[in-house]
């Protein structure tokens, strides 16, 4: 579903924005299958607790690093309406995805309770402006169904912190507890946020309940200080080797791949990149590359 003009204003005026039904059933229930190829099933999960202990190390120990090994859910974060919403967001065409995160969440595992915070300290190594210049788009889709009972992400409207100066990033536990507003929604739909919006995780209140999310965020390119992931170091991995053969051309541009033009390609370069992806399709790139004048390498 594209994101109406009105919602992303939303994130402008109170920091957040919720779009419910935005991933295409299609593609949302082939995720969902996908899921229990990294994450077990709630109901294997709860009959044997203590058969996946990984999960009770932290708040954060259920979380995956893009790429996931399952094309059905790396897709989520290249999906066409969310690069649109980011373009639009941000503003330009000149844009990375700089961080990509499957999070899973088991009641009972461990304590997910939070203190609010605001995203920037880990995605950029400065501060966001106040008039939102070089601002980054943060996004939650949801796999899953998320009631009050799911530990729904807690969020601060802008207009309760607008005082608060952006270098203050944390808050002592239980402050704002009584402005914060619940990000619910069925499975599908999204959530878009900016880092200096105060938020936190929320536990679960109900036994036997299970939350599934794909975060996906994005930054104008002009902007270095920015950013989380460096892909290089993820591109060792045979699920980035596929994910990258699926993408589009402009899916791929968002991880800094080489666009259709660059002058990186030559006769060499696509000679060895073929070499490195056998199976990914490189004639969009080959029919724009000049030929080697006579006597070139």
């Amino acid at each position: 579903m594209k994101v109406a003009d009105a919602k992303l204003a939303e994130i402008w005026d109170r920091g957040y924005t919720v779009v419910e039904n935005f991933v295409d059933q299609e593609s949302l229930k082939a995720a969902q299958e996908a899921l229990w190829t990294i994450h077990p099933k709630p109901e294997d999960y709860f009959a044997e607790p203590d058969k996946y202990p990984k999960y009770a190390k932290s708040q954060f120990a259920g979380i995956h690093l893009f790429p996931f090994p399952a094309w059905e859910i790396n897709r989520l974060c290249v999906y066409p309406d969310l690069i649109d919403a980011a373009e639009r967001f941000l503003n330009t065409r000149e844009i990375d995805l700089y961080k990509g995160e499957l999070w899973a969440k088991y009641s009972g595992a461990i304590n997910y309770d939070q203190y609010h915070h605001r995203d920037y300290r880990n995605h950029t190594i400065v501060v966001p402006r106040e008039d939102g210049t070089n601002a980054q788009m943060t996004t939650f889709i949801l796999l899953s169904d998320v009631t009050d009972k799911d530990g729904p992400t807690k969020v601060v409207p802008l207009t309760e912190t607008r005082d608060v100066p952006i270098g203050k990033a944390a808050t002592k536990f239980g402050t704002y507890f009584d402005k914060e507003v619940s990000i619910e929604g069925p499975a599908g739909s999204l959530m878009i946020y900016k880092t200096d919006v105060f938020h936190r995780g929320s536990n679960f209140t109900a036994a036997n309940r299970s939350r599934f999310a794909v975060l996906t965020d994005f930054k104008t390119r002009a902007w270095r200080w920015q950013g989380k992931l460096a892909w290089p170091d993820e591109s060792e991995r045979p699920a980035w080797d596929e994910a990258i053969c699926k993408m589009t051309p402009r899916q791929r541009d968002l991880f800094g791949w080489p666009p259709i033009g660059s002058d990186y390609w030559n006769a060499q370069t696509l000679r060895d990149v073929q070499m490195r992806y056998p199976d990914l399709d490189l004639a969009p790139y080959r029919e724009t590359t000049p030929l080697p004048l006579k006597g070139e390498r």
